[in-house]
């Protein structure tokens, strides 16, 4: 019985150490444009937002074209009302596929990046 305690103690123990380190990572939670979407109107920038609170001047969003040409107007920055969403500002976008490349540091300093597409369709 003793020992069976003990495991049970040490297994909620390392439960614990893991769901506190992976709520210290800033992971995508949503995206407008939407991860895989195809949209009819061109968007005017892009927003994503994070699971905790970024360090902006360290984080970024870069949007490139199918050509590879990047078309976003590198002006990253966080949202006025929740330093836990990035926007980038987008140029005029013509109908193509687009992928978004992104670098987030969390306020503790841990770094997550990832990428998706989205689509402008033709009306």
């Amino acid at each position: 019985m003793k020992t069976r305690f003990k495991l049970v103690v040490l297994t909620l123990t390392l439960v614990a150490g893991i769901a506190s380190t992976v709520r210290a990572h800033a992971f995508l939670d949503h995206a407008i444009p939407a991860v895989g979407s195809q949209v009819r109107a061109a968007p005017s920038e892009v927003k994503l937002w994070f699971t905790e609170k970024l360090e902006p001047a360290l984080s970024r969003i870069q949007v490139f074209d199918a050509a590879g040409q990047q078309v976003d107007r590198r002006d990253v920055r966080s949202d006025a009302s929740d330093s836990a969403i990035l926007v980038v500002s987008l140029r005029a976008l013509k109908a193509g596929k687009y992928k978004v490349v992104w670098r987030a540091v969390s306020v503790d300093t841990h770094v997550t990046n990832g990428t998706f597409g989205f689509e402008i369709i033709p009306p």
